[in-house]
């Protein structure tokens, strides 16, 4: 047996009316989020704000000061990306559930977001993958000659 129209419209206007308090809680939430990240050479500590924006840059117990320009570029790009990339995590994992179709009703059935489009394939990758295909050496190093040498 079919529920009543004004049972189901009833329903869907407190799934939205949830809808839309969740959305802003979750809002608020991530405009008051950062992540951190550490160059793999542990030299730059990087901060990403709640647009992925750079919101900081530490460097840590003074390596820079032994490392040459395009090394120590290197390492603020490298922290900056990954914190910026775990921001990106943040947000597709906040955002998930309001994409998602109603249990309750049937006729809301959520809509499918690009997360590679928006944030770039990294975003998708599991750490365990990232980790397996990442060389020893980050190819940013190579680049600079033997373990990131001049």
């Amino acid at each position: 047996m079919t529920e009543p129209m004004e049972k189901r419209l009833e329903k869907a206007m407190a799934e939205l009316q949830a809808a839309q308090e969740a959305v802003a809680r979750t809002e608020r939430e991530l405009r008051n989020a950062s992540f951190s990240a550490l160059s793999s050479d542990r030299a730059v500590r990087a901060t990403s704000g709640p647009q992925g924006e750079l919101a900081g840059i530490e460097f840590l117990e003074n390596k820079h000061r032994d490392m040459s320009p395009q090394e120590l570029a290197a390492s603020v790009l490298e922290a900056a990306g990954a914190a910026r990339l775990k921001m990106n995590r943040h947000v597709m994992k906040a955002m998930a559930p309001f994409a998602e179709p109603s249990s309750d009703v049937p006729e809301l059935k959520g809509f499918e977001l690009d997360w590679e489009r928006i944030f770039g394939p990294e975003v998708l990758r599991d750490d365990e993958d990232a980790t397996r295909d990442t060389p020893a050496t980050p190819a940013w190093r190579d680049a600079l000659g033997e373990e990131g040498g001049d």
